[in-house]
């Protein structure tokens, strides 16, 4: 690299980041806004509390069409015009949610078709959270030399968990000395649209940085592509980055997602599921209700979320600074083990209905053995595996089985621990072995390698097989 391109690719990296800052931003926000938002609609109209549910997580469906729909964006338009339209949809539904009675509805008049509109807004947000959450990280690991890659990609995740502490304070902010009747009425409106800030500022920065030059040489826009890359890395560098990238791309012909065999894309879809499946956004969720079940007052399971938070920040922070020192498939495994420890300790505390400081201890361990691994390791692992013919196509898919899994444990938790509090945080822990398990038999090491190189890996291992199979049938 040059001596002054740290400074840049930093700053690009910072611009991206932003995506991953909305991301927490939108997906929190509701967290303050959802009691006014049940004394708003549901209670006025005599809806149901699963017509309140459906409002609360109407975005989590945005979330799986947005991250469907990133593959046909970010390979038609581009990783960096992808963004741009994100950076809209969050503004969209910033402004949108908050004022959801813009041109068709009274203010102070809510009605069935109000809310309905309220829903399509937060789902408009949601398909920005999914476009954001897959071509954020696509964006930084193309442009990220090798050796700084998982570090910058793992900057995105403490976007993300960045971005769900401001959104708390803000919220905190505005409900500050206020009365619940203005909460009610107003209060809830200022969640939303502060939202907007991040967004325009996300807007604006994105017109300053490049498009990737994976994506520019697919487009044959070689000299763009080497005008970035000598932004980078020194003349000599810069030409055989361009060379290899170039290589990669020999046959113009559109890759199918299967040219590089199922083996690799299963290990995307498998490395989002199982993020999803050891239960992280469960201790997220429902932090102050898994507290509170354990016999916390509900000041000091308030308290005891601010620690967990705290705790989050600082062991994604480790997972930044180590992840291009020690690897990805070690801390993967490191995490799993932390998570399987912590969630077991949980389910044994649950079964014994023992209350006291044990159940936070085993859930800070787990909390924190997720942030420093499969937190931001998962993104960095995504945005690289994938050969650049497919990435934007098998990125979506990931992400996509990333938020459906995400939908599927979140919902299914409160139903499960009506049935038994310990055999669910039981399954949690058995799916943190399992994934131990899964990291160590099939996923591939990344750590040093460019994106080129890792592909290169994937069609000499394609060919061996392929020869293989060859050899034994005509044996």
């Amino acid at each position: 690299m040059k001596k002054n391109s740290y400074f840049y690719i930093i700053l690009i990296t910072l611009v991206a980041t932003l995506g991953g800052l909305l991301f927490g931003y939108d997906t929190a926000v509701i967290s303050g806004a959802e009691g006014s938002l049940q004394a708003y609609f549901t209670d006025s109209l005599g809806l149901s509390s699963l017509v309140h549910g459906i409002t609360v997580s109407s975005a989590l469906i945005g979330c799986i069409i947005g991250g469907f729909a990133s593959g046909f964006f970010s390979s038609k338009f581009g990783r960096k015009y992808s963004l741009v339209l994100a950076a809209c949809l969050f503004l969209i539904s910033a402004l949108g949610s908050a004022y959801p009675e813009f041109l068709f509805f009274t203010k102070g008049d809510p009605t069935i078709a109000l809310l309905f509109t309220f829903n399509i807004y937060r789902i408009i947000g949601g398909i920005g959270v999914g476009l954001a959450s897959a071509v954020a990280p696509m964006y930084i690991g193309e442009m990220a030399p090798a050796h700084i890659r998982g570090t910058l990609v793992s900057l995105n995740q403490f976007a993300i968990i960045f971005g769900m502490l401001v959104v708390y304070f803000v919220n905190w902010g505005i409900a500050g000395g206020q009365s619940l009747e203005w909460l009610n009425d107003i209060g809830w409106r200022y969640m939303f649209l502060s939202e907007a800030i991040p967004a325009l500022l996300f807007l604006g920065l994105l017109f300053t940085v490049p498009e990737t030059p994976r994506y520019l040489v697919s487009k044959n826009q070689d000299e763009k592509a080497m005008t970035v890359l000598s932004k980078i890395y020194e003349t000599t560098m810069a030409k055989a980055t361009m060379f290899e990238i170039k290589k990669s791309f020999d046959n113009k012909a559109k890759a199918k997602l299967f040219s590089f065999g199922k083996k690799i894309v299963v290990i995307g879809i498998l490395l989002s599921i199982f993020q999803q499946f050891v239960g992280i956004n469960v201790a997220l969720y429902y932090a102050p209700r898994i507290f509170e079940s354990m016999g916390a007052a509900r000041d000091a399971s308030m308290f005891q979320t601010i620690i967990m938070g705290l705790v989050n920040v600082v062991f994604t922070l480790i997972a930044i600074f180590t992840v291009d020192k020690f690897g990805r498939k070690p801390l993967l495994i490191i995490g799993s083990i932390g998570m399987t420890i912590g969630m077991f300790g949980v389910a044994g505390m649950a079964y014994t209905n023992t209350i006291g400081i044990g159940t936070l201890i085993f859930i800070i361990i787990y909390t924190a053995s997720f942030m420093m691994s499969w937190g931001p390791v998962v993104w960095v692992l995504i945005a690289e595996i994938f050969p650049n013919k497919i990435r934007g196509q098998a990125v979506a898919i990931a992400v996509a089985a990333q938020w459906a899994a995400n939908y599927f444990i979140s919902s299914t938790y409160p139903a499960m621990m009506e049935f038994s509090g310990g055999l669910t945080y039981s399954f949690y822990g058995i799916m943190s072995l399992l994934s131990a398990i899964f990291i160590w038999k099939f996923v591939p090491e990344t750590k040093g390698r460019s994106l080129e190189e890792l592909e290169q890996i994937l069609v000499n291992s394609r060919k061996e097989k392929e020869e293989s199979k060859a050899k034994v049938k005509a044996s």
